[in-house]
């Protein structure tokens, strides 16, 4: 229940304001239709968190533990300085018309996703809960869902209310106090 609990409330912090969530704005302002979208969306996180979640669980079994925590410990706290970062999103990133909504939503938010700062935390967080891949993917797939909908059900009238540069600080110190706590040890007599 931890590492979802963790996974979840990391991954919603950090979608505010992420490009994934500028394109659902985009395709709720594009097609109105917010179902589809919001099945397309949840579609493409289950398969993208759990490609990046199996290959954080592969890394425990080729990384030694004390290489592994460094790695840890390091790559939490670059999500700490990269969540401060303002994301945009790429015009290859923008659908292309001619399929569906929910196909076109799945596509668009599949790639979107690859290399995204929600990507690699799921990675990092499978490896940091290795025994939990379940917990971790459904957690980072509830927390972009936690950010995700609202926008998609409510549109521009939600971005505009956010105080998206606070949201990201928060996720940023949150992000760091994970890295230097994996760093430290915290936690390792407990197994996590």
């Amino acid at each position: 229940m931890q590492s979802f609990l963790i996974a979840t409330g990391l991954v919603a912090l950090a979608e505010i304001g992420d490009k994934t969530q500028l394109l659902a704005f985009m395709l709720a302002a594009r097609f109105k239709r917010p179902w589809p979208i919001v099945l397309g969306i949840f579609v493409a996180t289950i398969v993208n968190h759990a490609v990046a979640g199996a290959v954080g669980t592969w890394l425990t079994s080729v990384i030694g533990p004390m290489a592994l925590r460094w790695i840890l410990g390091l790559s939490f706290l670059a999500m700490a300085g990269w969540m401060l970062i303002p994301d945009k999103l790429d015009e290859d990133d923008t659908p292309k018309p001619g399929h569906g909504v929910f196909v076109t939503t799945v596509i668009a938010f599949f790639l979107a996703e690859m290399g995204d700062k929600t990507q690699i935390a799921t990675v990092a967080l499978a490896a940091r809960f290795p025994a939990d891949f379940i917990g971790v993917v459904m957690g980072t797939t509830a927390g972009m869902m936690v950010a995700n909908v609202p926008a998609v059900l409510v549109g521009g009238k939600l971005a505009d209310k956010l105080p998206v540069k606070l949201v990201h600080r928060v996720a940023a110190v949150i992000f760091a106090v994970l890295g230097v706590m994996t760093l430290a040890g915290v936690g390792q007599s407990l197994g996590l």
